[in-house]
């Protein structure tokens, strides 16, 4: 009897597992999007969850790739954009009806990600299956609490080069289907519930027009701003 139980114990979870995530289109993905949801952690922003952004959504074709974290409310977020063979390793924000960019230069971290600086990140040899992706573990500490590990997965599946470029994973060369990041004072984090073949306009990539552009100073005062609010 207990064995029966197990197994449908088992069965039943093996369900859930594989209906909380969905991919469309295989693992021969050269473009498309991934869904996430986003969950807060830790510290985080005084503004109430509802206003806050609920999903991320990630737009990759080839080596280019861009993050779209936007709040529902008053289409406010930050927007990362790599398009490595133009050039473009832009921070775009969107607060109300301030509009600002900064673009970094290759090679440089984007801004808002200053608490993330000096984590270690060690790579395991555990594994998992995530939206029907294989996927790797590596665990994140950080300088001030060496103890504390924070976990990612991600998967080599997806063929996108060079998908963390900018950001405070850039050294893990597979794209993230669970993380977090430390954006000013608030803990973000991100599991991937979808992934979609989808044709992906050029126009994506490109930068954008109608932001101001700024310092690097001043953006991460914005970003700051918006995570305190």
């Amino acid at each position: 009897m207990k064995s029966g139980k197990a197994i449908l114990f088992t069965f039943l979870f093996s369900v859930l597992v594989l209906s909380s995530c969905n991919k469309f289109g295989g693992k021969d993905l050269d473009e498309g999007e991934i869904h996430y949801d986003v969950s807060y952690q830790g510290r985080v922003t005084h503004m109430p969850k509802e206003l806050m952004p609920k999903n991320l959504i990630v737009s990759f074709k080839d080596d280019k790739i861009v993050y779209e974290l936007i709040s529902p409310f008053g289409n406010s977020g930050i927007i990362n954009l790599a398009n490595p063979s133009e050039d473009i390793y832009d921070t775009y924000l969107s607060l109300f009806t301030l509009k600002y960019f900064y673009p970094a230069k290759q090679g440089e971290i984007y801004p808002g990600f200053e608490s993330m600086n000096g984590i270690d990140i060690r790579k395991t040899s555990k594994t998992s299956v995530i939206c029907g992706f294989d996927c790797k573990h590596a665990e994140v500490t950080f300088p001030s609490d060496r103890s504390k590990v924070y976990n990612i997965w991600y998967t080599e599946d997806i063929p996108v080069s060079k998908p963390n470029i900018s950001t405070p994973f850039n050294e893990i060369d597979g794209v993230l289907m669970n993380f977090f990041f430390f954006i000013g004072t608030s803990e973000f984090h991100f599991e991937a519930q979808n992934v979609y073949k989808k044709e992906i306009p050029d126009k994506t990539f490109e930068r954008k027009e109608k932001f101001k552009r700024v310092s690097r100073k001043d953006i991460n005062k914005f970003i700051n701003k918006m995570v305190s609010l």
